[in-house]
């Protein structure tokens, strides 16, 4: 009978009153450090010239907002071409990864499929062995790809540790729905867009936000191969103009309009910059994030 009555273990006991203070303190203060620089960097944005050079540098306390920041980069400059670039180069490649990876990942979780075991091979070797800088420049060097928009996709078009967790989701699937597909007389394309991609929804939501962000916040491709400023995607705008501090005055961030005589203090400009770089990430991550858990455990968890 006492068994009935004994202690429930450590683990399943409620926390007691200063274990959950603590606990709450910890939590508060993590989430000060980190939306503090993010409050920081939106109201400098938003800030006008005489806040910004009262508060000598970044603004903590507002002291009247203003939008003229934001107005003078939308002006017809580099960073407007260089949003419009972002998104065209993240719409297309997230589009053509996606695609990528979907397909190869249906194929290598077929067992019978043509080459199964040498191409699985070669994608796991490239977790061990990347390409080199050299070689990889070389040879989009030769295709011709240089200052093209494409040497932005197609050099990181497929992600492996992506197309592992793909595959492993899709031969986690009962493999009788396909047997009784083909049977019906049902190929490979239509058991893939009519009956795996429907129950894959989580894991591609998931697959496809990996590939966005990593789309949208990559500058590293468009250092070596976009000689082109005109070219240049919003990340390496931001590289260059708020990293490594160059003027705005002196180059063609803003406007014509405005160009050289922006009314908008050059902090503000950069932080402006900053604000623009984050947005995108910021809204879109809350819609897959229901998907995010249940599409990475299941992808990458056999059995």
């Amino acid at each position: 009978m006492s068994t009935l009555f004994q202690d429930r273990p450590v683990w399943a006991e409620r926390p007691a009153l200063p274990s959950r203070l603590a606990k709450n303190t910890v939590l508060v203060g993590i989430a000060v450090v980190v939306l503090f620089p993010l409050y920081v960097v939106v109201l400098t944005s938003l800030s006008p010239a005489s806040a910004v050079n009262a508060a000598g540098g970044l603004v903590v306390v507002p002291d009247g907002l203003s939008l003229q920041a934001y107005a003078d980069l939308f002006g017809g400059g580099v960073v407007t071409r260089a949003v419009l670039v972002s998104l065209g180069v993240t719409l297309v490649g997230t589009a053509v990864s996606l695609g990528a990876t979907i397909l190869a990942a249906y194929g290598l979780s077929r067992t019978g499929s043509l080459w199964h075991r040498p191409l699985l091979f070669a994608v796991l070797l490239t977790f061990l062995f990347a390409p080199g800088m050299i070689p990889l420049y070389l040879l989009v060097s030769d295709l011709g790809l240089i200052d093209s928009y494409w040497s932005l996709i197609l050099p990181t078009a497929v992600n492996a540790f992506n197309l592992v967790v793909m595959r492993a989701f899709f031969m986690n699937l009962p493999q009788e729905i396909g047997d009784s597909a083909r049977v019906d007389g049902a190929n490979e394309w239509t058991i893939l867009t009519r009956l795996v991609l429907p129950m894959s929804k989580g894991v591609t939501a998931v697959i496809g936000l990996f590939y966005a962000v990593g789309y949208w916040n990559a500058f590293f491709n468009a250092v070596l191969y976009i000689n082109d400023n005109s070219k240049w995607p919003l990340q390496l705008v931001l590289r260059q103009y708020v990293q490594q501090g160059q003027q705005i005055s002196s180059s063609s961030v803003v406007g014509d309009a405005v160009q050289g005589t922006a009314s908008a203090p050059n902090l503000a400009i950069q932080m402006a910059i900053v604000v623009v770089a984050l947005v995108p990430v910021t809204f879109i991550y809350p819609l897959v994030q229901k998907h995010f858990t249940k599409g990475v455990i299941i992808g990458a968890v056999k059995g």
